[in-house]
């Protein structure tokens, strides 16, 4: 699948770099004060559980009673605390599937009656028509097979082994049920216009009887096959002539499940100590053909070239930090679980078929890495990161959390750094720094990294050879007499070499499949490298033989030489040294510099003007200005109405508007706000009410609405931040359920970040006690709340209602400062309460206009 980076040399783990640079600096810096008192509260936390567990027992002693009573009041605490934890979850359970019925109900049947994945997400369709097609064309599909097994399988297994010189297949029949597909999604949008792709979602259970003879009387066979993965298919390029497609590529973007009924001889396989170890053989032999980033193609057209189907040059690469983690589960427990101990976590990353584990954090629930990663993407959106976290221990490892995050969202914003919340486990998060890398061609964006990072990558196109000698004796006799030597010419023939190729950068070695007994093999696959340092780093090539590894071939290619060429790419058949007279090589290497690309700033839509600003007048009994609805007040609102009549004409028109939508869906609340405050056009919002203008004004904007923004935030240009929420509607409970997820990029009042929370109304109901409000999240800008909120209303009710979603900041520059950050009001009636809605908002000032 993907391509990862190896850990860079200079570091002493699998970090890179920046981990050491971090955990240098750390370990300079002295302990705190807070620090201190924290080991401190720990240390007397510790001492008072052993206290409460081991006084018990030194009482029994002092006494003289019998150990007796000490083991009946160990199993009696014990079974309480089981039996409580037990009635807790049954508790927990069922409040979880009345709070999410729809999802944990999918989920169920998903799993035990393997429902199509256009039932779960809507933009997957059904196509039952293809499966009807498969249904007619299986038997041929079976003759294919079974062609396909007996001449190319079959002799390619006689070869890789003396010992399987007698292989050959009995019997082999695929059965009557076809494979399905229960879903398919169609990219239109994130591609080229002259390519189509598509997602097939495949389920095969079938009835497949193969018997094969491995060395008489041994035999071996399959029977029932089940396959469950995500198969990609490309059709490209798109022609302007029959049959309008010039090639298919069809692909796994990630590893699919598999599951083998084995039968003969090789029915220990299905014992548990074997099937794991036999179905990864094979799943590592499907990957080697068909998960990223091997594809399979197929031409059409004469005119396309294979390479570019089989191995195109990636997407981007993705850097990849791993930072820390935090409110970890603890799972080393003592005395028989009578004191919690903590965990010992590390992390594993997996892209495709790459893996790479961080070390071990000791006694942390908090633990930090400050580790980096680097990997090839090939597909996004497509390939995801997948990040599991484990407790080491001696026998068998904890399960900590897990999350998957598609690269598609990291190359649409280009970097991303916030805290993700773990999957599968009560809680817990981690913390992720992703950086997307595209691949240019201009040599003056080179710079090498200080920090030991990769500068370029280097993809490289296996596709033949030719001319081979049949082993090393063949070499040295070619250099001993000549080509034309009699003495070569009469040598005893040997059979044609079973070779690889190996190639390597520095300490990165990656190898070819075998291709037996040819002295021309064909090898058609990609490999990717990553390069620190170009001018001084090379490709090292070496063709060897399988089962002796002697050398046939080998070929040095300095980096710098494509540095110096047209489009950084050499495509050509290259002579190897130490080799044949003729003996050559046919590569494709193609260089490409890795840059990275700011995030487009974000840019804030402002709102047609609504309210013609009004300068500065005296008024009899009245001074100041009149112009927002923060400046109204009880002696004010008489003078207000009367002063500005074509003001309050421009808001009865302005309030018929819709709100102007951008990014995401998200509503800009200031166009509503800096409307007039006239009375109609309060109403709007409080027609159920009978609180004043200026109540109304106070219990909505809290107490501080009247007075003015910082400084720094009304000079700052650019967005204040987003905020996501999940809006649906619980129809057994009938209740509209608003989960607050996070926040990100939100104006830092300080130095430190920001302590935020949110507060919301539904509206017409703004007073104190509708108001919903968060948790502080202290010194970030980008919190994460996961916060859930409940409001008793029907479904019809809900869909004619607004949400006033504003994020605020508890500790202001002064008392006197408006606290608000950010503010958006969302229409319900735009919404599928019913499914369920998860969208980022665009935060907006209330009643300030930003230059774009």
């Amino acid at each position: 699948m993907a391509s990862a980076g190896q850990m860079h040399p200079s570091c002493p783990a699998e970090g890179a770099g920046l981990g050491e640079s971090l955990s240098t600096h750390g370990s300079t810096e002295k302990l705190s004060s807070s620090a201190v008192n924290r080991i401190l509260m720990e240390f007397l936390i510790y001492f008072g559980r052993a206290v409460v567990v081991f006084y018990p027992v030194y009482l029994t002693g002092y006494l003289g009673l019998s150990i007796s009573w000490v083991l009946l009041c160990m199993v009696m605490i014990t079974w309480w605390k089981k039996n409580r934890q037990y009635k807790d979850a049954r508790i927990g359970t069922a409040i979880e599937f009345v709070d999410n019925e729809t999802h944990v109900i999918n989920k169920e049947l998903q799993s035990t009656l393997q429902m199509a994945s256009w039932v779960n997400f809507p933009d997957v369709e059904q196509v039952d028509w293809v499966n009807k097609v498969l249904e007619q064309a299986w038997p041929f599909f079976g003759m294919y097979m079974d062609k396909l097994l007996r001449e190319n399988i079959q002799p390619s297994v006689r070869l890789s082994s003396p010992a399987l010189k007698m292989f050959s297949f009995t019997k082999v029949h695929f059965g009557h049920i076809p494979l399905r597909i229960t879903g398919m999604k169609c990219y239109t949008h994130e591609v080229d216009q002259k390519e189509v792709i598509l997602d097939l979602n495949i389920c095969y259970d079938g009835d497949v009887d193969i018997d094969a003879v491995v060395k008489p009387p041994i035999t071996a066979g399959v029977k029932g096959v089940k396959l469950k993965g995500m198969l990609r298919v490309i059709l490209e390029p798109l022609i302007g002539q029959v049959p309008l497609v010039g090639g298919v590529t069809f692909f796994f973007i990630r590893r699919p499940t598999l599951e083998i009924n084995w039968t003969g001889m090789t029915n220990v396989l299905d014992s548990p100590a074997f099937s794991s170890l036999s179905e990864e053989t094979i799943m590592d032999i499907i990957a080697s053909l068909m998960v990223l980033p091997n594809r399979m193609c197929f031409p059409l057209i004469d005119q396309v070239k294979v390479d570019q189907m089989r191995f195109p040059l990636p997407r981007g690469v993705v850097r990849a930090y791993l930072l820390e983690a935090k409110d970890l589960l603890a799972k080393d427990t003592y005395m028989m679980g009578l004191v919690k101990g903590k965990s010992d976590p590390y992390a594993t990353l997996r892209v495709g078929n790459r893996n790479f584990k961080s070390k071990t954090i000791k006694e942390n629930l908090n633990p930090k890495w400050n580790e980096v990663y680097e990997f090839v993407i090939h597909e996004a959106p497509g390939q995801e990161l997948e990040i599991e976290l484990f407790d080491e221990d001696t026998d068998k490892d904890d399960f900590l959390g897990r999350y998957n995050l598609d690269f598609g969202e990291v190359k649409k914003e280009k970097e991303m750094d916030r805290w993700f919340s773990l999957e599968g486990v009560q809680k817990g998060e981690v913390h992720l720094k992703l950086q997307w890398l595209s691949l240019k061609t201009d040599s003056s964006l080179l710079s090498e990294s200080a920090d030991g990072h990769a500068c370029a990558m280097l993809a490289v196109y296996l596709d033949n050879a030719s001319n081979l000698p049949k082993d090393h004796s063949e070499i040295t006799e070619h250099h001993k007499h000549g080509k034309h030597s009699k003495e070569s010419r009469l040598t005893r023939r040997t059979a044609n070499p079973n070779s690889f190729v190996e190639f390597s950068v520095d300490k990165d070695v990656q190898k070819s499949k075998v291709v037996y007994a040819s002295k021309d093999p064909v090898w058609e696959e990609g490999f990717t490298f990553f390069v620190h340092n170009v001018k001084t780093q090379h490709l090292s090539v070496q063709v060897k033989e399988h089962e002796k590894k002697t050398l046939l071939g080998t070929l040095n290619l300095p980096l710098i030489r494509l540095l110096n060429t047209s489009n950084m790419s050499l495509d050509q058949r290259f002579l190897l040294e130490r080799s044949g007279a003729i003996s050559q090589i046919k590569l494709k290497a193609t260089l490409r510099i890795l840059a990275f690309e700011k995030p487009p700033p974000k840019t804030i839509q402002n709102p047609p003007p609504q309210v013609k600003q009004l300068k500065p007048q005296t008024n009899q009994g009245n001074n100041g200005y009149v112009s927002t609805p923060s400046a109204l007040s009880s002696n004010n609102i008489p003078t207000t109405q009367a002063s500005s009549p074509s003001r309050a004409a421009d808001s009865q028109n302005g309030s018929n508007e819709d709100y102007s939508t951008h990014r995401r869906g998200s509503y800009l609340a200031s166009e509503t706000w800096q409307s007039s405050p006239s009375t109609p056009n309060m109403r709007r919002y409080d027609s159920h009410s009978l609180l004043s203008e200026n109540s109304i004004a106070s219990s909505r904007f809290d107490l501080s609405e009247g007075a003015s923004y910082p400084e720094a935030l009304m000079k700052h240009q650019g967005s204040f931040g987003e905020i996501q929420l999940t809006v649906r509607y619980a129809s057994l409970r009938n209740k509209l359920i608003v989960l607050v997820n996070s926040c990100k990029n939100l104006f830092p009042c300080s130095d430190n970040g920001t302590d935020s929370y949110v507060r919301m109304y539904l509206l017409p109901d703004q007073t104190w006690r509708h108001r919903k409000k968060t948790h502080v999240k202290k010194r970030t800008v980008n919190p994460v709340f996961n916060e859930k909120f409940e409001f008793d209303v029907s479904l019809q009710e809900a869909q004619t209602r607004k949400l006033d979603v504003a994020v605020k900041n508890n500790k202001m520059f002064h008392t006197r400062e408006r606290k608000d950050i950010g503010m958006v009001l969302i229409d319900l009636s735009q919404l599928d309460l019913a499914k369920g809605v998860t969208q980022w908002y665009e935060l907006a000032l209330h009643g300030q206009k930003k230059s774009s």
